[in-house]
């Protein structure tokens, strides 16, 4: 084991704070991502909480204050368990890099995602036993990490109070019916589902409901979409859009990118997601530059909409070099674009262009 119980093929982004993902072909083994997998995303260092001291203030738009204990959180509301994927915002940034060079942004690869079940108090029980203001338009979360690339200030993020209050949001304690490691926001986490990660903060001090998104940096400037055309010298953060729901998705996790094959059928296996509380409802794969697709099958999604989807496709490849892809689409006929060059942007967000590796057939 590597880090904090983490495998040691797990690829190491950055040592201090710790970042890193799963190589792909071992995160395709499980539809639920084992917590030695699961990957890891911080700005800062994970901070030192103990259970029995801790609380979490509820204030703002609310007709009654709320400072309540871990226990009293555990035993005072209703236990809901929702099986979610997170997504680092910037999973694949390595493809845009190819693009464009992102300098001094962290070269994701398509393993910075996981697939969870998250157990917890359901977020809008405890707003509404605070009672939420007529007038509350975002829940903003702050953390307990400090963040020494923003003078020490404590990570923080907000979500549309509309989606604070769906079923699916959760106070998690739990993951994969254990409690939360460190790494992954012990003794409690927002879980946001259908939401880029950094929505689903860790370490969770404080819930305040108020009229505007939060100011904190990572809201208001750092997870942000910008346009190809925008660069870091002349960006002007208030013009960018704030990313919420996940972008629909695939990739390839097997066979890798590079791999040598024996020419014949060769079986293809990947992951598929979508944003929003979409489904994912058909997976299509090419081998000729998208002359021609086939379908692949689905896993059963067993009616948990906010998880991902496995696929998997036999491809009967001629001896040669062939280049793959795959693109999905949802429930709402949403897919990807083929081109990653037309969603490049400066920070290397969001990138859900087509998926491609690269094989020979022997």
């Amino acid at each position: 084991m590597g880090y904090s119980g983490k495998r040691h093929d797990m690829i190491v982004r950055l040592r201090q704070p710790y970042n890193a993902e799963s190589a792909l072909i071992p995160l395709r083994e499980s539809l639920v991502t084992p917590l030695d997998l699961f990957y890891v995303r911080g700005h800062g260092n994970v901070p030192g909480v103990d259970p029995l001291r801790y609380r979490l203030e509820v204030s703002g738009l609310v007709e009654q204050p709320l400072i309540i204990s871990l226990e009293e959180l555990r035993n005072n509301f209703p236990k809901a368990t929702v099986t979610a994927v997170l997504q680092c915002a910037g999973n694949r940034r390595d493809e845009l890099m190819e693009v464009t060079p992102i300098p001094e942004e962290t070269p994701w690869g398509a393993g910075a995602i996981g697939n969870a079940r998250w157990t917890g108090a359901p977020l809008r029980d405890v707003l509404l036993a605070a009672g939420v203001g007529a007038e509350t338009r975002q829940a903003a979360f702050l953390g307990l990490d400090d963040v020494e690339d923003e003078g020490g200030i404590n990570y923080g993020s907000s979500i549309p109070i509309e989606k604070a209050m769906s079923p699916e949001v959760l106070l998690a304690y739990e993951m994969n019916g254990e409690p939360l490691r460190p790494e992954h926001g012990s003794p409690l986490r927002v879980v946001t589902p259908g939401y880029i990660g950094a929505r689903s903060v860790k370490w969770l001090s404080s819930i305040t409901l108020q009229t505007e998104p939060s100011d904190n940096p990572f809201q208001a400037r750092e997870y942000k979409l910008f346009p190809p055309n925008v660069t870091a010298e002349t960006v002007d953060y208030s013009e960018g859009l704030m990313l919420g729901e996940a972008s629909t998705n695939a990739v390839i996790c097997e066979p890798s990118d590079g791999a040598s094959l024996v020419a014949g059928p060769v079986w293809v296996r990947g992951y598929a997601l979508a944003g929003g509380g979409r489904r994912v409802e058909r997976v299509d794969l090419t081998a000729d530059e998208g002359s021609s697709w086939s379908q692949a099958r689905l896993s059963e999604d067993e009616d948990q909409p906010w998880a991902w989807r496995f696929w998997e496709a036999s491809l009967d490849l001629a001896p040669g070099t062939h280049r793959i892809a795959v693109r999905t689409f949802d429930s709402a006929s949403n897919t990807q674009p083929e081109d990653a060059g037309a969603i490049w942007n400066f920070k290397g967000y969001a990138n859900n262009a087509w998926h491609k590796i690269k094989v020979n057939a022997r």
